[in-house]
Formats: structure tokens, sequence, C-alpha cells
């Protein structure tokens, strides 16, 4: 298979309601030909709703979606050239693994269907390329659950889409199947060059996967970035909290200090009024103060062996709230030490959630 150019897709100011829920609100979102993308959130946040409008499934009640520039708002789904993985592979079980990969070459109008012979060049070259070579004779019924992902997955290409859009694709696998499937996707993309957008609630398929991510919270665009960007710099405490481990403590600011019952937390507060906040922390960014004096202290609840050493559940001193840190294993605290803790590096947002600001080096 050869490389493809993909279509650069933008979604303007789409919303989608079913009833008086409203699915998606002011959506709008840029993605560059050949990106990989992928829709983040949690069940209900829209993000297959968004795939759906994509590729013409669902008509927004609001907004645009343009393909290339060009309005395809109103442009029906088999002249989108859109190729469409579902969860649950939706492969006729009656048909050949052969057949259901050459089934939207099949049902074009007859004159722009490929001859005979082509059609099925193209079925054994796809099977060729999703690493099922020689089993094209047989049913959906005698394949694995990942072979059956890969024949959904060469059905999509076979119409030579420029769009490549995935709902969940690896949802229904178990773990093993799951993560070899990852890297392999990543490979059919980067030989393909097809503008793909997925639909994931897994934030490591997601990380691992996309050059970009979008996250979506009640119908709402939270953020879009990197992955290193959502880690590093997230925009809001539903970020944060989404993507990634983080532990949230209630704070005071005032004059510029942060005040956790009766500690201060050294934390850089950029201006943030005074007022109640949050801080937000991961495993990482949290340690056992090597001077002995710490920021917040507990006491140690439970150990877990990591790859990276252990980590560590403590229950914070005057708060009903319990945390993690990773330690190497050398250093590891045991069952039941009462530990001072500082922190590296926090994030601090008001607790209004329509704004925030950095925290010193920022997670």
């Amino acid at each position: 298979m050869g490389r493809q150019q993909g279509f650069a897709i933008r979604v303007e100011g789409v919303e989608q309601d079913f009833g008086a829920f409203p699915a998606l609100r002011d959506v709008t979102l840029d993605i560059q030909p050949g990106e990989l993308v992928a829709l983040l959130g949690p069940s209900g946040s829209g993000k297959t709703t968004l795939l759906r409008v994509i590729a013409g499934l669902n008509a927004p009640d609001r907004g645009h979606v343009y393909f290339d520039g060009e309005d395809a708002t109103n442009l029906p789904v088999q002249d989108r050239r859109v190729g469409f993985v579902f969860q649950n592979y939706a492969l006729f079980k009656h048909m050949t693994v052969a057949d259901n990969i050459a089934y939207g070459l099949k049902v074009r109008p007859r004159r722009s269907r490929p001859s005979r012979s082509a059609i099925a060049a193209r079925a054994n070259e796809l099977l060729r390329f999703v690493q099922l070579e020689g089993l094209g004779g047989r049913y959906p019924a005698q394949l694995s659950g990942g072979q059956r992902q890969r024949v959904a997955l060469a059905r999509a290409l076979a119409i030579e889409p420029r769009v490549l859009l995935l709902d969940e694709p690896f949802g229904a696998l178990d773990a093993r199947v799951r993560k070899d499937l990852r890297r392999w996707l990543r490979e059919v993309h980067k030989e393909t060059g097809l503008t793909t957008v997925f639909v994931t609630h897994d934030q490591d398929e997601a990380m691992e996967l996309a050059d970009r991510v979008v996250v979506l919270n009640e119908g709402r665009i939270e953020q879009i970035g990197t992955p290193a960007q959502l880690y590093d710099q997230p925009a809001s405490p539903f970020v944060i909290s989404f993507v990634g481990e983080a532990v949230a403590l209630p704070v005071t600011v005032a004059a510029g200090h942060v005040k956790f019952g009766d500690r201060e937390l050294h934390i850089d507060t950029h201006g943030l009024r005074s007022g109640p906040a949050r801080v937000f922390f991961r495993p990482a960014d949290i340690a056992v103060s090597a001077s002995g004096a710490g920021e917040i202290e507990g006491r140690v609840e439970s150990l877990r062996r990591t790859p990276a050493g252990v980590r560590a559940t403590i229950a914070i001193d005057g708060y009903d709230q319990t945390l993690e840190i990773d330690s190497p294993l050398e250093n590891a605290a045991a069952l039941g030490d009462r530990v001072p803790l500082s922190l590296a590096k926090a994030r601090i947002f008001p607790t209004e959630e329509s704004a925030y600001v950095d925290a010193g080096e920022g997670i």
C-alpha cells in the first residue's frame, strides 16, 4: 500500500442535541492532513457523537464540518471518502473475510465499480497489508478478536479513504491484544498517511498513539494538545484529574501564600486572587522530604511494589484523604512510618473552574 494524502478536517461551532440533552456544545477543532488525533473522554462526553458528525452518520443541529476547506456538512456519507471502523467490528458473518474486505467496492454504482479481478486483487493486497494473508476464505467466526479487528480495518481501507475514523477500535479486546494492535495501528498510520481520528476512553491508548489528543467533557472540548502538553500543562481541573493520576487538596490563597490547614505550601500562585482553591499534583511530584521537615505529613498505610520501585499510600494528617508517592526501592519508607512530604511541583486552580494559573514549572 502506498502513502496517501489525507484531508484536513475542520469542525466549526458544531452542536448536537438529543432531545433536551446537549451532546456537543460549540465544538471547534482543526485536524491537519495526515494527523493522528484521539478523542478522549469519559462515557457521555460526546466523543463518539463528534466522530459520527465527522463521518456524516449524524447531522449536527448547528455548525459545520469542512474537508480540505470545502463544506461537507450536508455531504452524504458515501461521498465523504471516509473509512469507519466500529468497536464491534460489524463484519458480515455469512461472508468470507475476503468478501467482507471487498464489500465497499462491490456495492459501488456500476459506473465507478472496479472489475471483479481488480476487487479481488485489492482484497488480497489488504490481506497482506493487515498480516492475514491466506485467511481470505475463512469466515469471521473462525478468527480471533484481534484478527477480526484487522479485517474491519482492511475493509475500511479498501475504498481508499482520505479519512480513517475508529470508534473504540480495541475496546472489545483483552489487554495484551490491545497493546499489540496499538503498535500495529501506529505503523499502519505511518505507512498510509491517512488523516486518522479515533475515539477512546483509555488515556494510555490516547497518549501512546496520538499526535494530539482532544479531551472532551460534557460535550465541550476541555483541551487540545500533545500528550506531553496534557501531562505538563493541563488547562483545567478536569484535565489534570482525567489524564494521568492526580491528588487534589483544598487550600486557601491569601496575599500570595497557599495554606493547607495550618501549613504553608511553597507554591507560586502567579497572582491568583485570594480565596479557596485546589492544589493538584501527581505521585511523581511529591516525595519524602530529605531535610526531615515537610509541607505535608502523613502515615504509610500500604506499600506496593512497582517496576520502578515502591508506591506508598499515605494517610494525610488532619485531612480525610490519602495520596500516593513513588520511591526508589532503596529509599522506600516502611509500613506505619510517619513521613514528612515535600512538593516538587504542582498545579493550582481556583475553586471556580472557569480560570486557572500555573504553579511553579507546572505539572
